[in-house]
C-alpha cells in the first residue's frame, strides 16, 4: 500500500514530532540505575534516585489500586510504594533478599518503586539511547524515555517522572512549569 504525498508529509511530520519528544526525554545521555524485573532490564536516571533500601513491609491503603502496596514512614516523610511488576503486569511479585525499594525523588515528591533488584550504575552517551516504538493507543509507552543495549541486554530506560505524574498513577501533580 502506497502513501499520498500528504501522508507522507503527515508521517514524516510525526516522526519530527516523536524525535523532539525523545531528545527531550533522554536529554544528554547521563547517568542511569539499572534494575530489574523478572528476566527484563530496566533503568532510570541516577539523578532522580534518593537511596535504594530493602523491602519492608509496607502500610496498605484501603482501595489502593494493586500495584501501590501502600505506604512507609521514611525518617519522617510517608512515601507511597508502587509494586513495578504488579503495575507492569509482570506476575505476582515474589520478595527476595533481592528485592528492594528505589526510593525516587520527582520534584519535591518522594515515591518508592520496589523491584526484583539493582545491578549496576551506567553511563549513556545520547546517541546510545534508541526512541521507544510507538504501539497505538492500545497500549502505552508513554513512561519509556528510550531504549539501549548494553552488553548484549536490551535496557529499557523509563521516563519515571511521566510515569508518577500520569493519570494512571495519580501519585503526584506535573511539576509546575518554569514561566
Amino acid at each position: 500500500m502506497s502513501m499520498s504525498h500528504t501522508q507522507v508529509a503527515t508521517a514524516q511530520t510525526s516522526n519530527v514530532g516523536l524525535a523532539q519528544d525523545h531528545a527531550s526525554k533522554v536529554n544528554d545521555g547521563g547517568e542511569y540505575l539499572v534494575f530489574s524485573l523478572g528476566e527484563e532490564h530496566y533503568a532510570v536516571d541516577i539523578l532522580k534516585v534518593q537511596e535504594i533500601r530493602g523491602y519492608e513491609n509496607v502500610t496498605r491503603i484501603a482501595n489502593a489500586p494493586a500495584f501501590i502496596k501502600g505506604v512507609t514512614n521514611l525518617r519522617g516523610v510517608i512515601v507511597p510504594i508502587v509494586d513495578l511488576r504488579l503495575k507492569f503486569q509482570l506476575g505476582q511479585a515474589e520478595y527476595t533478599q533481592q528485592t528492594v525499594v528505589i526510593v525516587i525523588n520527582i520534584g519535591e515528591r518522594v515515591v518508592g518503586i520496589v523491584v526484583d533488584g539493582v545491578s549496576d550504575v551506567i553511563s549513556l552517551a545520547a546517541d546510545q539511547v534508541l526512541p521507544p516504538p510507538e504501539f497505538g493507543a492500545r497500549m502505552n509507552s508513554d513512561f519509556l524515555a528510550g531504549l539501549a543495549t548494553v552488553n548484549d541486554h536490551m535496557l529499557l530506560i523509563m521516563d519515571i517522572e511521566h510515569m508518577m505524574t500520569s493519570d494512571e498513577m495519580a501519585l503526584m501533580e506535573p511539576a509546575a512549569q518554569p514561566a
